[in-house]
């Protein structure tokens, strides 16, 4: 999952990051409401994390532009700001989440997967695909109980098929989740991803639709 972090404080700021990417989400970071409005104007987010008391534009300006204009992305206020007043205000101006610094990373993770799960329309914590279950937050996979070993990305690949099944994502989608602003991408990447998904998984879960993408069809009802 790609997520947006909005935050001035440099210390901080590079911190969150670090810490989430070793939770296996890809965060690009910006430091100021201006740039956060060119980001996501040019890229596709699955979360915002945002700052309140940000240059340029306020992060409360900036959330009320978003909802304004139909933007649906779950938005996590992470803000010094610890009035019941800010955050009435905060969750009223379209926040889908409002968390106080200082703050645990543990607790942070934990609210961004319950956003992520809530926007998906997810009710368990696990993603459950047939004999396949995804546990987002210990970051594993088993198959008819027995534990896959996935690297980051493959996991990312899956997670975001299974999340999306019976729905075609085209490779362009699939990178934007997978990769930042910093990361090199190898023109066939995706496809070298896909290829041992299915090794460790069996060729018949992920359907190449040609000249489109890549899906998982929907689990059939038993």
């Amino acid at each position: 999952m790609r997520l947006l972090l909005v935050e001035d404080d440099t210390m901080l700021g590079d911190g969150v990051r670090a810490g989430l990417m070793q939770e296996g989400f890809t965060v690009d970071w910006v430091q100021d409401g201006a740039s956060a409005q060119l980001a996501i104007q040019a890229e596709t987010y699955s979360l915002i994390i945002l700052d309140l008391g940000l240059p340029k534009l306020s992060g409360l300006d900036l959330l009320k532009q978003l909802r304004q204009s139909g933007n649906t992305i779950p938005v996590l206020i992470l803000t010094a700001r610890d009035t019941v007043a800010d955050r009435v205000k905060g969750l009223d101006s379209g926040a889908d989440d409002y968390l106080i610094k200082p703050f645990d990373l543990d607790e942070l993770s934990a609210r961004i997967r319950a956003l992520l799960r809530r926007n998906t329309g997810r009710a368990t914590p696990q993603v459950i695909h047939g004999n396949i279950m995804l546990d987002p937050a210990a970051h594993s996979v088993t198959s008819s109980g027995i534990p896959i070993e996935l690297s980051t990305r493959e996991f990312a690949v899956l997670q975001a098929l299974l999340e999306n099944s019976g729905r075609v994502m085209s490779r362009e989608q699939l990178e934007q989740q997978l990769y930042g602003w910093n990361d090199e991408v190898e023109s066939n990447a995706v496809e070298v991803h896909i290829h041992h998904l299915r090794k460790k998984l069996g060729t018949e879960l992920i359907r190449t639709v040609r000249g489109v993408g890549y899906m998982v069809d929907k689990a059939k009802n038993v």
